[in-house]
Parts: structure tokens; C-alpha cells; sequence
């Protein structure tokens, strides 16, 4: 299997992505490239084919917003599995990159598959990190392009609400950034108590 063209295949598609993708562009897809790279080191995964179809699924696991917002998990499948086998991919490669796609749908349900739940950690690696608050910025941006506008503290309670519910599903992930995005939740809460306070 040809893991760098197919990379590189899916990075070249997503250079197509909708402008108001703010938040799911192609900048989404090299972090979560970047972030599983990390989180799989840190857990000790050294198996080669594992890594390449793990960074595999990293690259496709929103390519499905090329053609679909809603579902673009299953529509990310379709691609994989119309594209892979000509990069050398076996069918039962395929079917282990989907399934690690779809666990990344929103609410996460990796299971007890390891590489599922290294996917699910980096796809929200950024709620525990510094950048967390620009990022969530450009989310709020992209939401209300699609009709879904929030005013500041409908903002707030929405990222306290999941922040609040979130777990990371690796012992790598809580360990690197369950502390941050505790801290994130703080600054959540002390922010709307702001506004609480002014009225």
C-alpha cells in the first residue's frame, strides 16, 4: 500500500474544500495529522503498518466534506474506499480506516479499538492546548455560516456544555491534555460569570 500518495491524493482534493470552512479545512486535517503522530508515539505504538493506517485514516478522516457537511463521515468512507485500492490497499485496510473514521463522529464512539481512540484524541487535540481559543473561534465562525450564529455567551455555555462532557479515550491524550483543557473550562466559566456579573 502507497500511504504517501494516497496522502498526498486526499491533500490535494482538500485544497477544493469550501471557503467557509473555517474550522474544517485543510489546516484541520495537517493538525490531526500532526497530533495523532504524537499521541501514537506517546502511547508506544511502534508497529509500522498500524502507523501508516493510522496517518492514513488521519489524512481521509474529513475528506468527506468535499462533497457533504452533514455525514461527512460516511462520505469520507465512500472516498476511501473509491480511491484506496488503486494506492494498493487491501479491503480489509479499507474497512479499518473507515471504521476509524466513523468513530470520530460527533458524539466520539472509538470503542476499545486503540487506533479509533488515538483518531478520536487528536481530532480534538486542540481542546487542551493554548490555541484552543482561536481555534474554537474559527468553529464558531463556520457554524454561523451554516445558519447557526451564536452570540457570545450562547458561545460560552455551548463550549462549557462540552468541554464539561468531553473525555479523552488515551491514557497519552489525559495525560498531555486533559490538565489544559481543564484549564480552558476555567476561563470558560470565569468568562460567563463576567457577563453574569455585568448583567
Amino acid at each position: 500500500m502507497d500511504c504517501p500518495r494516497a496522502e498526498a491524493y486526499v491533500l490535494d482534493q482538500l485544497r477544493h474544500l469550501p471557503a467557509d470552512l473555517s474550522y474544517h479545512g485543510r489546516h484541520h486535517t495537517l493538525d490531526v495529522v500532526t497530533a495523532v503522530q504524537t499521541l501514537a508515539a506517546a502511547e508506544g505504538l511502534t508497529d509500522p503498518e498500524l502507523l501508516a493506517l493510522l496517518g492514513t485514516a488521519a489524512h481521509y478522516h474529513d475528506a468527506g466534506f468535499l462533497t457533504t457537511y452533514q455525514g461527512h463521515e460516511a462520505a469520507g468512507c465512500q472516498l476511501a474506499r473509491q480511491m484506496l485500492p488503486g494506492f494498493g490497499f487491501s479491503e480489509v485496510h479499507i474497512e479499518l480506516i473507515c471504521r476509524l473514521i466513523m468513530a470520530t463522529q460527533m458524539p466520539q464512539s472509538p470503542g476499545p479499538e486503540p487506533l479509533a481512540r488515538l483518531l478520536c484524541d487528536a481530532d480534538l487535540d486542540y481542546l487542551g492546548r493554548p490555541d484552543y481559543w482561536p481555534i474554537s473561534q474559527t468553529l464558531r465562525q463556520e457554524l454561523a455560516a451554516r445558519g447557526q450564529a451564536y452570540d457570545k455567551r450562547g458561545w460560552l455555555e455551548l463550549q462549557q456544555e462540552f468541554l464539561s462532557q468531553h473525555r479523552y479515550w488515551t491514557a497519552a491524550a489525559t495525560r498531555l491534555r486533559e490538565p489544559q483543557k481543564q484549564l480552558r473550562l476555567a476561563e470558560v466559566r470565569a468568562a460567563l460569570a463576567e457577563l453574569a456579573a455585568a448583567g
